[in-house]
């Protein structure tokens, strides 16, 4: 099991109606990309990294690690919104020549990627919030309730599964290679992972057709019938829920 899943079921909020954290991580994040407001974006990210570690008690350094994940995409993606090619220098707080162009930076172009890096991290913290404190098994029986397409959730519920069959047909093929001195030298590591990503797909197909005969064999009909948990909405919560975006979207609208 992923660590991501075992803290879904074991965190603090477990307990707590899907439904409630489901409205709080996606009205916060529809809030969050809506208003291009750094202030915003900073709250959203205290926000949903306060109630992450200090409400569900996932920890800290666990969390940190998560959000540097799509860190290094981020500062990718927020350099070429930086960076400017134009014919004017006057507009440049830095830049170079390259032939009849400069290339460099503007002031208007720091504040739209700074911008942009803050809203993408509190969208990605809200989406953490959500994957830390609720299992995948709940997210899709709330979906079900709300009347999305069958066939949809058999997808979303399939290939989640699958991710666990490709991860652990990873793991195991790393495991026989390095018990073989597979990544012993630089050389035989490349070789070793490229043998490992050629025989991922062909394994992990084989794996997931065995998967299926198994249903099959259970009486798979297209459709996986589980058992709900009963929960009980909290208006104490939804009323903090309402309160903290109330103030995001006046912090927005004033910003």
């Amino acid at each position: 099991m992923l660590k991501i899943d075992q803290y879904a079921y074991t965190n603090k909020l477990s307990a707590v109606h899907p439904i409630e954290k489901i409205i709080m991580a996606g009205l916060t994040m529809l809030i969050c990309l809506i208003f291009a407001s750094p202030p915003v974006s900073l709250l959203v990210l205290f926000i949903m990294t306060g109630a992450t570690v200090l409400l569900a008690k996932i920890p800290g350094r666990f969390f940190g690690k998560l959000m540097m994940v799509p860190l290094l995409f981020l500062v990718v993606g927020v350099i070429t919104v930086a960076v400017t090619i134009t014919r004017d220098s006057v507009i440049l707080l830095w830049g170079f020549k390259i032939g009849s162009f400069m290339v460099g930076v503007t002031s208007n172009g720091l504040y739209k990627a700074g911008e942009l890096f803050l809203r993408s991290l509190g969208a990605v913290s809200c989406l953490y919030f959500l994957s830390l404190t609720t299992p995948m098994a709940e997210i899709l029986s709330v979906l079900g309730k709300l009347k999305l397409p069958p066939l949809l959730i058999e997808l979303m519920s399939i290939t989640y599964r699958y991710i666990f069959v490709l991860l652990e047909t990873a793991d195991q093929i790393y495991i026989a290679q390095a018990s073989r001195w597979g990544y012993a030298t630089w050389k035989t590591s490349y070789s070793s992972l490229g043998q490992l990503l050629s025989n991922l797909f062909s394994k992990s197909f084989y794996n997931s057709k065995m998967l299926y005969m198994t249903l099959s064999s259970r009486c798979y009909t297209g459709q996986l019938q589980v058992l709900d948990t009963t929960y009980t909405l909290s208006m104490k919560n939804l009323c903090i829920i309402c309160v903290v975006n109330v103030i995001l979207v006046v912090v927005g609208l004033f910003s």
